[in-house]
C-alpha cells in the first residue's frame, strides 16, 4: 500500500508539474511554431489519396528506393536541398481541440503509471531521500536520452524543443520522485521507532 500511495503522489507531482510547464512556462511549446501555413499544408495532405492518419516524413524514400543502392542515391541527390517536414497527420482532426478532458485523464494515467514504477525502485532502495530524488532524476534523464535525443539526431526535432523536454522530464521527475522519496523515507522512519 505504502508503494501504490508512492505513486499516486508522484503522478499527481508530474501531472501538476506538467500543467505549470506547459501552461504558465514556455518549456510545453519551445520549438514549435504555431500560426504557420497550415491551411495549405493540410489541404495538400487531404487531397493526397494515400493520405491516411500517421506520421509523415516529406520527403522520403519509398520502402522500394530504399533496398536499391542506385534508387536511393538518386532520391539523396534529388533531395539533398529540399526543405524537410515531420507530420503528424490526422485526417478525422484533433478531438483534443474540443475536449481536452480524456487528453487530460490518459496524461494523468501515463504520469501515476509511470511513477508506480519509479515507487517500486525507490522503495527497493535503502537510501536517504537525497540519494532517491537523484534516482528520479537519473530515470527523467535516461527516458530524454532514449526517445528525445533519437527524435532530435534522426528526425531533426529543433533543438529548444529537445532541450525543453529535458528541463521538463529532470524537473518533474525530481520533484516527484521527492513527493515519494518523503513518502516512503516517513514510513521507514516510522518503522524504525
Amino acid at each position: 500500500m505504502r508503494i501504490l500511495i508512492a505513486g499516486i503522489l508522484g503522478g499527481v507531482a508530474m501531472f501538476v508539474w506538467g500543467a505549470i510547464a506547459h501552461t504558465l512556462l514556455p518549456l510545453g511549446s519551445m520549438g514549435m511554431v504555431t500560426g504557420g501555413p497550415s491551411a495549405a499544408t493540410l489541404s495538400a495532405l487531404s487531397q493526397d489519396a494515400t493520405a491516411g492518419a500517421g506520421i509523415y516524413m516529406l520527403p522520403s524514400p519509398s520502402d522500394a528506393t530504399i533496398g536499391d543502392e542506385a534508387a536511393m542515391n538518386a532520391f539523396i541527390e534529388a533531395n539533398k536541398d529540399s526543405a524537410y517536414a515531420f507530420v503528424v497527420y490526422q485526417p478525422d482532426g484533433n478531438p483534443g481541440l474540443s475536449a481536452m478532458g480524456p487528453n487530460l485523464l490518459t496524461q494523468f494515467v501515463s504520469d501515476t503509471l509511470a511513477a508506480l514504477v519509479l515507487a517500486l525502485v525507490l522503495a527497493a532502495s535503502a537510501f536517504g531521500m537525497f540519494k532517491r530524488v537523484m534516482i528520479a532524476a537519473g530515470f527523467a534523464l535516461f527516458a530524454w536520452l532514449t526517445i528525445s535525443v533519437p527524435y532530435w539526431n534522426w528526425y531533426l526535432f529543433p533543438l529548444d524543443f529537445t532541450f525543453g523536454g529535458l528541463v521538463t522530464q529532470v524537473i518533474g521527475w525530481m520533484g516527484a520522485g521527492e513527493a515519494m522519496a518523503w513518502w516512503l523515507g516517513r514510513k521507514e522512519r516510522w518503522s524504525r521507532r
